[in-house]
């Protein structure tokens, strides 16, 4: 269901990023869909499943963020080890490299909330790819316990991008 509300609210959030044509009708996104980016991190697949979504919608370039050294499967392990990354500071190397972001003017940014906190690796990939003057939109998936300072953290992490809400 949270999903379902979570693709809803998207949804109803892109209508303004859309503009109509008044001799034909139709919607056509503001932007070329071979310009916009979908990058997404997606431990339980509920993230992969609202990226995929966006794509269908949008178009461009989907993209999954991989870890260079990937998390542990049990669950328990992987909420220690990104509580210590989180109070350390540590960014793990990530495996998923874009040459051509320069190409792009919209960014999707998916990822689920850990620990009440954008994830570590989004925050690496946030750290090594510069997404000034682009258009940034971060969408989240979580447990229902809301998104955290996540959001917050992409604008510190984006300072000369518009992220949009």
């Amino acid at each position: 269901m949270r999903v379902f509300l979570l693709f809803a609210f998207l949804l109803t959030s892109l209508v303004g990023s859309f503009q109509t044509n008044p001799s034909d009708q139709s919607v056509k996104p503001k932007f070329e869909p071979k310009k916009i980016l979908i990058i997404y991190l997606s431990r339980t697949k509920n993230t992969k499943a609202v990226a995929k979504m966006i794509h269908e919608k949008v178009g461009g370039d989907l993209l999954e963020l991989e870890l260079e050294n990937p998390y542990p499967e049990n669950y328990q392990a992987i909420v220690a080890q990104v509580a210590r990354e989180n109070e350390t500071g540590f960014l793990p190397q990530l495996k998923t490299h874009i040459p051509n972001l320069a190409h792009y003017e919209v960014v999707f940014l998916g990822f689920p909330t850990w620990g009440m906190q954008l994830p570590p690796p989004m925050k690496s990939f946030l750290k090594e790819n510069n997404l000034g003057e682009k258009t940034v939109i971060p969408f989240n998936t979580n447990g229902g316990y809301g998104i955290g300072s996540s959001f917050d953290n992409i604008a510190e992490l984006c300072p000369n991008s518009k992220v949009l809400e």
